[in-house]
Parts: C-alpha cells; sequence; structure tokens
C-alpha cells in the first residue's frame, strides 16, 4: 500500500514557546488548536503548517495519566511520532496482520477533523511511534 508522509508529532512542554517558535522563526502557520481530554490523547495540540507540511505540537494536560507526558518523563521533548497517510486504514491494519507487525490497539481512533489513526508497536518498529492515518471522506 502506498504510504505518504501525514506530519510529524512533536513533544513539547510549553506549547505557546513552541507556537511562537514554529510560527515566527521557521514561518510556519497555526491553523488548528485543541484540547484532547480522551483517554490515551490528554493534550493540547496544536497544528502548524509550514508550506504544505504539518507539524503536531503536543503538550500533555496530565502529567500523571498523559501518554505525552509519559514520553517526556522518558525521552525528553522533541519528535514524539511519525506519521503516514495510507489510502484505507482497514487494509493497511490486514497488510500489517500479515507481516506480524503490532498495532497499539487502544490508540485506535478518529480525531477531531476526520482522521482515523492508529500507533503501530515501536517493539516491531525499530524502537520509532510511527501512526497510520487516512481521512475517510477522502476515499472515492
Amino acid at each position: 500500500m502506498k504510504k505518504k508522509l501525514d506530519h510529524i508529532g512533536i513533544a513539547v512542554r510549553d506549547i505557546e514557546n513552541s507556537i511562537d517558535f514554529y510560527t515566527n522563526e521557521l514561518g510556519g502557520t497555526l491553523i488548528d488548536r485543541y484540547r484532547s481530554e480522551a483517554e490515551g490523547v490528554e493534550s493540547e495540540i496544536a497544528i502548524i503548517d509550514i508550506e504544505g507540511d504539518r507539524t503536531e505540537l503536543l503538550m500533555p494536560t496530565n502529567n500523571t495519566t498523559s501518554p505525552i507526558a509519559r514520553f517526556i518523563k522518558q525521552k525528553g521533548k522533541g519528535v514524539h511520532h511519525v506519521a503516514y497517510h495510507v489510502g484505507d486504514l482497514d487494509q493497511a491494519l490486514k497488510e500489517l496482520e500479515t507481516k506480524g507487525i503490532r498495532t497499539l490497539e487502544w490508540s485506535l481512533r478518529t480525531n477531531k477533523h476526520g482522521r482515523r489513526l492508529i500507533y503501530l508497536n515501536p517493539a516491531d518498529t525499530e524502537g520509532t511511534i510511527i501512526e497510520y492515518c487516512d481521512y475517510p471522506e477522502l476515499k472515492s
């Protein structure tokens, strides 16, 4: 299945400073900002567009249960995940299964923009958190 880079997720401690850096220093545009208290997310998210490429800034809203808080505690701030757009998430999941690549099933969800997503198990991806996502409204 064809994959295309969708966005990079960056774990941050201070979203205001990070937005300032990405917009003023890198010339990006803040295109959305929202807070999700959903279990397994618990983050404030800012989406930055830099000439068509997107970066998600992720700041934990709960320092004990947020996976972003755990990530920062273990690894520090920085790149959290790399997301790839796949044409059909259901088909991509079947392909992963045939290859023996596991997912973090609890992470399967649809975000506020209608993007369906799931994280692949880092134990099967050379230690990198990889997100697969699709946009069902774009399917023909």
